[in-house]
């Protein structure tokens, strides 16, 4: 498998590949514009996992503080 690093590809490869990943993952009819999610790969301004990365930690952030009476300790804070 190719080295998808920015600097191992151009930006129209990058953007084949987020294509790709769009088909395979069925996103299209998700409501998730990968290609606007991944903005910044294609433009080379930040890698794959560092967008991922982001996008983790603003959905862990947004979890609620207080206690949601959840009992199986997913989401928690303590």
């Amino acid at each position: 498998m190719k080295s998808t690093l920015i600097k191992d590809t151009t930006k129209s490869e990058r953007i084949q590949l987020v294509k790709q990943w769009e088909e395979t993952e069925g996103c299209e009819s998700s409501g998730i514009d990968l290609l606007e999610f991944f903005r910044d790969y294609i433009d080379g301004v930040k890698e794959i996992a560092e967008v991922n990365a982001e996008f983790n930690a603003r959905y862990i952030s947004e979890i609620p503080d207080e206690d949601s009476g959840m009992s199986c300790g997913m989401g928690m804070r303590r």
